[in-house]
């Protein structure tokens, strides 16, 4: 079988062929070795003169051999179109990745089966932004869900740190290569990223810088690989519009949390409220959409993640719901901390008050 690996990487390190352009030349020849090693004039006649030189000087000199080596010496995972690990829902844009570089554990992962959910949003969120976003990152990872976002500062740090404290993973998409931690303010964020569990990805050849187009690119793939997308706040030229767009397009769902019409930041959510997107005021909104809810597994693993006092009084609330004060009876606790413990796990939405007043378990 061909080792196509070294093709790949050629391709993906040449900015002149991006996904289009590389679908072409698929399409054309019977080998992406064929393609590599075409002649100039093939080139000439698809893609011009000037950028047919360009590729042909960079062939000569590009050394995929040392190049992949210095890759995996990084730690960074190579993964084509034809690789196990290459998720699928990419395979369904028009402009699929060439290929991908990851940090972090593949083998944890299942594109296809694992359910997850981009959270976007400005980088410069008001104290309500700030809550939202984390709030439903911390629940959609409870949930079960896998976040997804760009690790920008702002709405992205908050959805990917929301995950981790819920002891969720995340996926972080990043729009230069993925050695390069920008902003370098989230660079303990990153490390954690990967150290926990989650992946750290980007199309982008290791070693490229910031440029503002990359950033566009990098947001198909956020929705790509998401059942939906959230935006909270941003303006009306928001990035994270863009990210909406591109679900849309993609027969995604798109979600936004309404925001105070007296802030600027409410210009991205609520227009795409009024466009249609569904508005959402907790994740239980995102859960009917999906018919999902907390399954018994879900359960499990998140009472792996209560302390010792919440487990307590979450035993007692899968019995059947009770009163605040029946619960401090049966644990001997003050009414006060059972309050306490009652409030958070209730903002947490782990739990709920029913008809009567009583305290349950969330479905």
């Amino acid at each position: 079988m061909e080792d196509t690996l070294p093709y790949y990487l050629g391709f993906s390190h040449f900015l002149g062929i991006g996904p289009i352009k590389f679908n072409l030349l698929k399409e054309h020849y019977s080998s992406l070795k064929k393609a590599y090693e075409a002649p100039f004039s093939d080139y000439q006649g698809m893609f011009g003169t000037n950028l047919a030189n360009k590729f042909v000087d960079f062939r000569r000199r590009f050394d995929a051999a040392k190049v992949r080596q210095q890759i995996e010496q990084k730690g960074i995972i190579i993964v084509t179109r034809e690789d196990k690990h290459f998720p699928q829902p990419f395979l369904n844009l028009a402009d699929p990745p060439i290929c991908l570089y990851v940090k972090g554990d593949l083998n944890s992962f299942d594109f296809s089966e694992d359910r997850y959910l981009a959270i976007v949003g400005t980088r410069k969120p008001t104290p309500y932004g700030r809550q939202v976003a984390y709030k439903f990152a911390y629940d959609l990872s409870l949930a079960g869900f896998i976040v997804v976002s760009g690790l920008a500062i702002g709405i992205d740090a908050l959805a990917h740190r929301g995950a981790l404290e819920a002891k969720g993973k995340t996926v972080a998409f990043l729009g230069c290569g993925v050695d390069i931690i920008y902003p370098p303010v989230n660079w303990s964020l990153y490390e954690e990223i990967i150290k926990t569990g989650g992946l750290v990805i980007s199309e982008f050849p290791p070693g490229m810088t910031v440029l503002k187009g990359l950033f566009v690119a990098r947001n198909r793939l956020i929705s790509g690989l998401s059942r939906g997308v959230m935006v909270v706040e941003g303006l009306k030229d928001s990035g994270s519009l863009i990210t909406a767009r591109f679900a849309a397009e993609q027969g995604k769902e798109v979600f936004a949390p309404p925001s105070p019409i007296t802030s600027p930041l409410a210009e991205a959510p609520n227009l795409l409220i009024k466009e249609g997107a569904k508005m959402v005021t907790s994740i239980d909104d995102i859960l009917e959409e999906y018919h999902l809810q907390i399954t018994p597994k879900n359960r499990d693993d998140l009472k792996e993640k209560l302390t010792d006092v919440e487990n307590q009084i979450f035993s007692l609330l899968e019995q059947e719901a009770r009163l605040p004060d029946d619960l401090a009876d049966r644990l001997s606790w003050p009414v006060t901390k059972v309050l306490t413990l009652l409030s958070g796990l209730e903002l947490e939405g782990i739990i709920e008050k029913n008809q009567q007043g009583k305290y349950q378990i969330k479905l």
